[in-house]
């Protein structure tokens, strides 16, 4: 996670990685790459100072340590000197919604947040640390959260069940002052806004000119039709599996009451097909599928992004017949929207600022920012760079704190 250290570990500790550390029950899974490349876990802790004497040990621990806590008691501000305060996230779930696999528990979700711990030091130079809690209880995870929020400079919220998701997101971003930061929210929504930008540009168009329609009212679904609304798109309808969300249903959560409240404003009623119908746009961040029938409704030069994992709503090959430009959440095809692509540089260029909080501004400007990557490049099969294009976490993390400054000054 950090600088390599430069001690060596002593010879009595096993590596992580080998024969020995092994179990007869596991043994099967050494037959799978994917099983080997996970067997000890993805991730360490590494020292970024030496240990090589009692000079340095006096230095970095005992009593030397001494001196740097007592000065952070009396000014707090100087964690973020003179501890990892300022570059470490923590990415917390409690496993009820974890990638496809659903509410499978804390502990099946650790790789997942390992995972993503990684992602963030490869593309943003950000430590984070898993942590998987074993309650789902809103109020306690709230709480949990908040006593274990000192240790950090960010909470990256993962794998959270909507809509519990959305008021523990509220309730952190009002009691701590660090970022907080739902990445299956606004990390979809950013990088679904910097491609939408794009498409937009590859069609001869602007997105006040668009007519979105979104399939799936939740964490991502929400967030997406929030930040298309304060981006300027022309209309954005949201269907969950009851049909398109609009005020004059009596069956939506609070969520949906003001979600209904900012969008659809040509007021339609009935189906997600009955919606497609005329429509510029197709975002799909749910488990369904669409028929060809309604996706041949859709108006010329349609955009089609159809993120859901693996298998789109809109399978590719038949999204071409019909879309000017198409968009998956898929590595195997073009136009892969990967939340990587934004939150490494979000969490880089917030805590780079000393940000309290990841506020819409900051997401605006990170989407512009990833948008103009590839503004030189742009064609169908290129409207959002690659998760491995070196120029995008700078790019976006610079961005983000521009936009940080700007608001506190």
């Amino acid at each position: 996670m950090s600088a390599d250290a430069t001690t060596t570990a002593p010879a009595l500790i096993t590596p992580r990685h080998s024969a020995a550390a092994t179990s007869p029950e596991t043994e099967i899974a050494a037959e799978s790459p994917v099983f080997a490349l996970h067997r000890g876990g993805k991730m360490e802790i590494a020292a970024t100072v030496p240990l090589r004497d009692r000079a340095d040990l006096s230095l970095a621990y005992t009593p030397g340590v001494a001196e740097v806590c007592t000065a952070i008691a009396e000014r707090p501000e100087l964690a973020r000197d003179y501890t990892w305060k300022s570059h470490t996230v923590a990415v917390v779930t409690d496993g009820t919604a974890v990638l496809g696999l659903g509410d499978i528990g804390p502990l099946a979700a650790l790789p997942v947040m390992e995972g993503k711990a990684v992602l963030f030091k490869q593309f943003g130079g950000v430590d984070a640390v898993p942590i998987c809690l074993d309650c789902t209880d809103t109020d306690e995870l709230v709480e949990t959260i908040v006593r274990l929020a000192p240790a950090f400079g960010g909470i990256n919220l993962e794998d959270i069940s909507a809509p519990r998701c959305f008021e523990i997101e509220r309730r952190l971003r009002e009691r701590l002052d660090i970022p907080v930061f739902h990445d299956d929210q606004h990390g979809t929504a950013i990088v679904l806004l910097a491609a939408l930008r794009n498409a937009a540009k590859v069609t001869g168009r602007g997105l006040g000119e668009l007519r979105a329609v979104i399939s799936g009212a939740g964490a991502a679904g929400v967030a997406i039709a929030k930040i298309l609304v304060e981006a300027g798109i022309g209309d954005v309808a949201v269907a969950d599996s009851r049909g398109i969300v609009h005020a004059g249903r009596t069956d939506l959560t609070e969520v949906k009451r003001e979600l209904a409240s900012y969008t659809n404003k040509a007021g339609l009623s009935g189906s997600l097909e009955d919606a497609l119908a005329g429509a510029d746009v197709f975002v799909g961040v749910s488990a369904g599928t669409v028929p060809e029938s309604a996706v041949a409704t859709m108006a010329p030069d349609c955009i089609i992004a159809a993120m859901a994992n693996p298998n789109p709503e809109i399978h590719p090959d038949v999204a071409r017949k019909y879309a000017a430009v198409v968009a998956t959440g898929r590595s195997d095809f073009p136009n892969q929207v990967n939340n990587v692509l934004a939150f490494p540089g979000v969490f880089a260029g917030a805590l780079a600022a000393g940000a309290r909080q990841i506020t819409e501004e900051m997401k605006l400007a990170a989407a512009d920012a990833l948008a103009e990557v590839v503004a030189d490049e742009l064609s169908p099969e290129c409207v959002i760079p690659s998760p491995f294009d070196p120029r995008v976490a700078p790019a976006v993390a610079a961005a983000v704190a521009a936009a940080a400054k700007e608001q506190a000054a």
